[in-house]
């Protein structure tokens, strides 16, 4: 087996001190221009390949970037598997840190002290929280100097980090309301988890005052909670939902959800939107191709993910930037799955 360039021999090939071509790998600027292409003609024409991971230790500076995701039973598999909101999201992400000459790395972490070892094993240089960070997590994250990007959180110390979020209970009424213009009454609101917390919510707020305000009062077998965010489980409930059809009109809290219901509620002879009316949430790119194509409120996934990474990197570029929280827009998208009652 061929062995590996070191250093020592770029430096003898391009005829400076092994010091001379550390200043080269790190930018510093001591060097010639003359000397400087010397050594990286020497460089190429060994296939020298420098150790990153020395190299961002002496800058203590990686260019890589960390991103938390939500473990699904110890494991990110369904959520790659079943979830394409993350997929968009991280493609938001993946694109801006290209752009900036950064990397990325993703993990799923449960464990106060996992995460912190994960951290500085890696060197990484900021982290992007998708969702709830466990306070453990948290207390153990402030130890180090890393800074921290959350992502859809509701969480009282969001308020002290960066923060991106949609308007979540806009999205909510938006959703009902549409539904109650087309002369929907009976309306169901799915959420992917509970009501009482987080993005759900939020999106459960918008709803309630959209009923509201159309005079439409609110009774508890209005919400179908507790499932998790799938095609697997929207399948589920739209098979309970056709077995005893009560409701004319669903607002589901995501698209994946709301096609699984779809697809269910087809197989078990309703029609859609013509014996039930379904809006979906985050408009994917997977909704505007479905059979009927699905109604939902658009959140810019994609620029989501793009704000995250390039707030992150304004952080670590940027030194004591003061906390934000950033907003981002949501919008009704009409389609086919909605219909007048």
């Amino acid at each position: 087996m061929k062995q590996k360039i070191t250093i020592r021999e770029v430096a003898k090939h391009a005829g400076v001190s092994s010091a001379t071509v550390s200043y080269v790998l790190n930018g510093v600027n001591k060097v010639s221009e003359e000397t400087k292409e010397r050594v990286l003609q020497a460089i190429e024409e060994l296939n020298y390949q420098p150790d990153f991971t020395a190299i961002s230790l002496s800058k203590r500076k990686s260019n890589m970037i960390g991103i938390i995701m939500p473990l699904v039973n110890d494991s990110l598999s369904p959520i790659f598997k079943e979830n394409h909101y993350f997929s968009e999201l991280l493609s938001g992400v993946e694109y801006v840190c290209r752009k900036n000459g950064y990397d990325f790395l993703i993990s799923g972490i449960s464990k106060a002290e996992e995460c912190k070892n994960w951290v500085m094993k890696r060197n990484l240089d900021a982290l992007i929280v998708l969702g709830k960070f466990q306070l453990k997590v948290l207390e153990e994250m402030k130890t180090l100097s890393t800074p921290l990007v959350f992502v859809d959180s509701f969480e009282d110390y969001a308020k002290f980090y960066h923060n991106i979020l949609i308007n979540d209970e806009h999205g909510g009424y938006l959703g009902t309301k549409h539904l109650i213009e087309l002369g929907h009454e009976k309306i169901c609101f799915i959420p992917n988890g509970k009501v009482d917390c987080s993005v759900d919510g939020q999106r459960f707020l918008g709803f309630k005052r959209a009923l509201s305000e159309a005079n439409i009062p609110f009774h508890s077998d209005m919400v179908i909670e507790g499932r998790a965010n799938s095609f697997e489980k929207g399948y589920q409930i739209g098979k309970e939902i056709a077995k005893n059809q009560q409701m004319t009109a669903l607002f589901t809290s995501s698209d994946i959800t709301a096609l699984g219901i779809m697809k269910s509620l087809y197989d078990h002879g309703k029609r859609v939107p013509e014996d039930i009316s379904i809006v979906g949430f985050d408009d994917l790119m997977i909704s505007r191709y479905s059979s009927p194509s699905l109604t939902t409120i658009r959140q810019d996934v994609f620029r989501k993910g793009a704000v995250s990474a390039e707030t992150a990197i304004n952080v670590i570029e940027n030194k004591g930037l003061e906390p934000e929280q950033i907003m981002l827009p949501v919008e009704l998208v009409i389609r086919s799955s909605t219909g007048t009652i």
